[in-house]
């Protein structure tokens, strides 16, 4: 059985450092990355790539390069976002249930999921670990050692 764990990062540089501590602990191919895109405004992303030099010089372009499937959208209620992993490909063509809906689909409450979403609404990076049972918690510790913010583990529906 796996499981989700999720947190919550409001500085920039110590999500990055998290996130390269994971992937160097053999999470890679399940972190997962969703962040405001402060820097485009409300212009229309949708399916812009971030791996491609798209956002050079962005304030979060850096962070979702680190990740596989990087791409950049536009949330109703939310606004431009940057997502990155494997979240990245259930938030195309979101158009209703945004982020929260996302996160419900990865076994999330949905109270949760709604919490999640307003942190990136106000700023904040979500970062999220999909592994086995013996492993999550090594996860979990990574991102609360780097400054992780209500970190949680659910069950993963998926």
């Amino acid at each position: 059985m796996s499981k989700v764990v999720v947190g919550v990062f409001h500085d920039r540089d110590q999500a990055e450092s998290a996130l390269e501590d994971l992937k160097n602990e053999g999470f890679e191919k399940d972190i997962s990355l969703v962040a405001r895109d402060e820097e485009k405004g409300g212009m229309s992303m949708e399916n812009q790539d971030l791996t491609e030099g798209a956002f050079t010089g962005g304030a979060l372009g850096g962070i979702a390069g680190l990740l596989a499937g990087a791409g950049a959208l536009l949330i109703p209620g939310v606004g431009p976002i940057i997502a990155a992993g494997p979240i990245a490909a259930t938030l195309t063509g979101v158009v209703t249930g945004g982020i929260a809906g996302s996160l419900v689909d990865y076994g999330i409450p949905e109270e949760r999921g709604e919490y999640y979403e307003e942190q990136v609404r106000q700023g904040g990076i979500l970062l999220t670990v999909k592994s086995s049972d013996e492993h999550i918690d090594e996860a979990a510790s990574i991102m609360r050692n780097h400054g992780a913010g209500d970190v949680e583990t659910h069950r993963s529906s998926k």
